[in-house]
């Protein structure tokens, strides 16, 4: 009579268990499929929105040259690639060097907590935080006024705790007997990180920069505190015409976005094509990580 009863309750447990896990693939579901519907929502009313707007002219020339109503966006366009390209080359060595540094390097203790610490506090601050911090240090100190530059620099600071904490995570996954068997080897511990460590995280370090670009396209309060509102192309005559655009002023897709929301009326059309615009250069930039992360990881 007992074990017919310790069975009939084991049974309901395991039944009991087996509705519990239903309900919460079904809550999974629920949340996977309302994150997608949410980012799709969000593409198909930009495109809907940013096609009133949209004409090659607006693309193809910059805002003073547009025949008829002085609206184009190839100006910012370039200003948006220099500030990526430049950000990524500042920021990227620092943070993938840090993370080499707190993970292999560095002993557990208050050091290594103390910068633990500051990196994840970096990453909670506000961006017009980082826009006021930028223009008064990079403007009074440096005397780099209102530039791509001083933009770029503030970008980097406000990006390096993705690229650390990122490329940290990404290291701690590489086995441990990847490390004891090049040491063992005889192999120094530098040639170690660059031969092992550093080509199996490249995904993760790949991925990193992904994120990272995604700040820096969306970021607009901090530039318009040092980049400025301009949105003028550069003059090029000679490969020294290319460095010098840096330090001029220069207005990123998202900040020429903000300019055409905040006036509003009929200027709205050309703020959700800068948007649209915005959507597909993320896109394409996206998708060549992606493809460069798998060339890496077919030549590893």
């Amino acid at each position: 009579m007992k074990a017919l009863q310790t069975n009939n309750a084991s049974n309901l447990k395991i039944k009991q268990h087996r509705f519990v896990e239903i309900l919460l693939k079904i809550f999974i579901w629920v949340c996977a499929l309302l994150t997608v519907s949410f980012v799709v929502g969000i593409i198909i009313y930009i495109l809907v929105k940013g096609i009133e707007g949209m004409s090659w002219n607006f693309i193809s020339t910059p805002a003073a040259a547009y025949p008829v109503e002085n609206y184009g966006i190839l100006g910012n366009i370039v200003n948006t690639l220099y500030l990526i390209v430049i950000t990524l080359v500042i920021a990227t060595p620092i943070g993938v060097g840090a993370a080499i540094y707190l993970t292999e390097y560095a002993k557990q203790g208050r050091l290594t907590k103390i910068i633990e610490f500051t990196t994840e506090t970096l990453s909670g601050i506000p961006s017009i935080i980082y826009g006021l911090f930028g223009s008064v240090f990079f403007y009074s100190v440096f005397k780099l006024n209102y530039s791509i530059l001083a933009g770029s620099l503030t970008l980097a600071i406000m990006i390096l705790p993705i690229i650390i904490r990122t490329t940290q995570e990404s290291i701690k996954t590489v086995p441990i007997m990847y490390r004891e068997g090049a040491m063992g080897l005889g192999a120094t511990r530098w040639y170690m990180i660059r031969t092992v460590i550093l080509p199996c995280s490249i995904e993760g370090i790949l991925t990193s920069v992904i994120l990272s670009i995604g700040r820096i396209v969306g970021e607009s309060a901090a530039l318009i505190f040092t980049a400025g509102l301009a949105y003028n192309l550069p003059n090029i005559t000679g490969i020294g015409d290319i460095f010098k655009k840096a330090m001029d002023q220069g207005a990123s897709l998202t900040v020429q976005l903000y300019q055409y929301a905040a006036r509003g009326g009929e200027e709205m059309k050309y703020a959700f094509s800068t948007a649209l615009v915005l959507v597909i250069v993320v896109l394409i930039i996206n998708v060549l990580t992606k493809i460069i992360a798998r060339g890496f990881k077919k030549v590893k």
